[in-house]
């Protein structure tokens, strides 16, 4: 039945094949690797695949990313597994690949990554992910956990913030004033000054994520954060591995916690000093971890 799907699929496109020397924490290999264009829907999807072996891995980068972010990941597995990792619509390429083909939430994401899974014959794959790559595995996997063996995830992002009282204060401003500047588009009386006036909004009130983003892209931004997945973490059956920056401010080391407390089958790795990007400031630790978890003492 799977076979028959793909034949009825839209077929992947070929970009480029390079020819890569890695090296990774267990020494120097060469490398292929192989980049696809995907047709997933209307999306527009590239996927960097390397590596053989029965099993495999997806690597997932974070917001605003890409899958270069993800490089020495890959290159420390795919001496030993397959390897795909994607680049999302709207952020690859330093965010200059194709953007969804309307606004997504993390299902929609979330049901992309399912298929690239499906369509290139990963599953039941392990998967590395970072951020919002996080949130994207946590949705997948209590959704879909045929297609997911192990997972490692670090400074996930996925569980809403507290807003303190400021941030309500701000927000409330910041919708008065916008409500007034939509009443000013309405009466079509002020030329494209409400259109400025939306724009200075946006940069006067915006998160610096927000700013940086595109018209369509924001409309994006919004429906995944709006998104609590907190719900969702007891619902993994998949082995969990929690690498999280003491330092964190994006997804403060709480969140790693309380992440850890809801997944059933779930353990914390804490990495002193380090920030957000702590797989990559403790890249070579990050890697040992990262060897002994998924790799060791596994048929």
């Amino acid at each position: 039945m799977r076979g028959a799907q793909n034949r009825a699929a839209p077929l992947f496109f070929l970009a480029d094949l390079e020819y890569n020397m890695i090296i990774g924490t267990y020494g120097l290999t060469q490398n292929r690797s192989v980049k696809m264009l995907l047709e997933i829907g209307k999306a527009k999807v590239e996927v960097t695949q390397s590596g053989s072996g029965a099993r495999a891995c997806l690597l997932l980068h974070g917001w605003g990313c890409s899958a270069q972010m993800m490089e020495n990941v890959r290159g420390a597995l795919d001496g030993q597994m397959r390897v795909a990792a994607i680049d999302f619509p709207g952020h690859g390429k330093n965010g200059k690949s194709a953007p969804p083909p309307e606004p997504w939430g993390v299902p929609e994401y979330m049901e992309m990554t399912a298929e690239v899974i499906r369509r290139l014959s990963l599953a039941p794959c392990d998967i590395v992910a970072h951020s919002f790559g996080a949130r994207v595995a946590i949705l997948l996997a209590a959704e879909h956990p045929e297609l997911v063996g192990r997972m490692v995830l670090t400074g996930a992002a996925g569980i809403k913030k507290p807003q303190s009282e400021r941030a309500t204060a701000k927000q409330t401003l910041y919708k008065g004033l916008r409500g007034a500047v939509n009443l000013a588009e309405k009466t079509h009386l002020f030329g494209s000054l409400p259109e400025r006036g939306r724009e200075a909004l946006v940069q006067r009130f915006g998160s610096s994520d927000y700013r940086a983003l595109s018209p369509e892209m924001r409309k994006t931004f919004v429906k995944v954060i709006s998104l609590d997945l907190t719900d969702r973490l007891d619902q993994i059956k998949a082995p969990t591995l929690l690498y999280w920056g003491a330092q964190d401010t994006e997804t403060p080391l709480w969140m790693g916690q309380l992440m850890s407390e809801r997944i059933p089958d779930a353990g914390l790795v804490v990495e002193p000093g380090a920030g957000h990007f702590a797989y990559l400031e403790h890249s070579a630790r990050f890697l040992r971890i990262l060897h002994s978890f998924l790799l060791e003492g596994r048929e």
